[in-house]
C-alpha cells in the first residue's frame, strides 16, 4: 500500500481546510448557538421533558447529526470535484496509487473534518445545556461511522456532479430536509400513529435515533436497527465507489 501518496492527499485536503479554518469553525458554532437560543431557550421552556430528558439536551444529538451529515457530504464532494474541475485528477489517476488509497485520502480527510466539527458542537452545546453521554464508546462509534459513510456519499456526489451547483443540490435539498424531518427537534412518539409510520420511511430517523440512544438511552427504534442501517448504507456507498473506479465513470474522458 502506497502510504506516502495517501498521506499526501490527506494532508493536502486538511491543509486546504486549514486555510478557511476560522470560517469552517465559527459558522457552525454560531448556527448551533442560535439553535439553542431559539429552540432550547425560547421554545424549550414551553416544552415538557421528553422521555425524562430536557428539551434543550434532547436536541443536541440531532443538531450534531445535522451538522455531521451536511459537512461530511459537502467536504468530500468538493474535495474530489475540484481536481476534476482543474484537470489534476488525471495526474492522480496516472500516479502509482490505487483507487482504495485515493478514497482513503479524500474520504479520511473529509471524515476527520466532520468529526472535529461534531466534537466542537458537542463542546458548544455543553455551555447551554447539561449534556450526558451514557455510552461514550457507542457515541464515538456512531460519530465515526456516520462521518465515514456520508463522506463516501459526498465522494460519490463529487464524481457525479458536472457543475458547482450540483454539489449542493443533494445536501441542501435532500439531506437537510430529511434531517429536520428525522427527529432532530422532536420525538417520533409525539406524532400521530400514521405519521410515525411515515417517518420510519426516512433513513435519517435511524441515524439520529441510534446516536441519541448513545447519549440518553432513549430511542424511537432499536439501536441494533440503527447500527445495521448505518453499516448497510456504508456498504452501498463502497459498492458504488468501487463501480465508479471500475468503469471510470466521470473520471476518465
Amino acid at each position: 500500500m502506497n502510504l506516502a501518496a495517501t498521506r499526501a492527499i490527506y494532508l493536502f485536503e486538511m491543509a486546504r481546510w486549514g486555510r478557511t479554518l476560522l470560517q469552517s469553525i465559527v459558522a457552525p458554532v454560531l448556527s448551533t448557538s442560535l439553535y439553542f437560543i431559539i429552540f432550547g431557550a425560547a421554545i424549550g421552556s414551553r416544552v415538557p421533558e421528553i422521555d425524562g430528558v430536557s428539551y434543550g439536551a434532547f436536541i443536541v444529538p440531532g443538531l450534531m447529526m445535522l451538522l455531521l451529515l451536511t459537512e461530511s457530504t459537502s467536504n468530500a464532494a468538493f474535495g474530489i470535484y475540484f481536481p476534476r474541475f482543474t484537470g489534476t485528477i488525471y495526474e492522480i489517476l496516472s500516479a502509482p496509487i490505487s483507487p482504495l488509497e485515493i478514497v482513503i485520502g479524500y474520504v479520511g480527510a473529509a471524515a476527520t473534518k466532520s468529526i472535529i466539527l461534531g466534537l466542537i458542537i458537542l463542546a458548544t452545546a455543553s455551555f447551554f445545556v447539561p449534556v450526558r453521554i451514557a455510552h461514550p464508546v457507542w457515541m464515538l462509534a456512531f460519530l465515526v461511522l456516520t462521518a465515514l459513510t456520508f463522506s463516501l456519499f459526498g465522494f460519490i456526489i463529487g464524481i457525479w456532479a458536472d457543475g458547482f451547483e450540483k454539489l449542493q443540490v443533494i445536501p441542501m435539498l435532500v439531506l437537510t430536509p430529511l434531517t429536520f424531518l428525522g427527529g432532530t427537534f422532536y420525538s417520533l412518539n409525539m406524532l400521530p400513529p400514521f405519521w410515525q409510520n411515515v417517518a420510519l420511511m426516512n433513513p435519517i430517523v435511524y441515524l439520529i435515533s441510534g446516536f441519541r440512544w448513545s447519549f440518553y438511552e432513549v430511542s424511537e427504534v432499536d439501536v441494533r436497527i440503527s447500527l445495521a442501517m448505518t453499516l448497510g448504507f456504508l456498504g452501498l456507498c463502497l459498492v458504488v465507489v468501487w463501480w465508479m473506479f471500475r468503469t471510470g465513470y466521470r473520471l476518465k474522458p
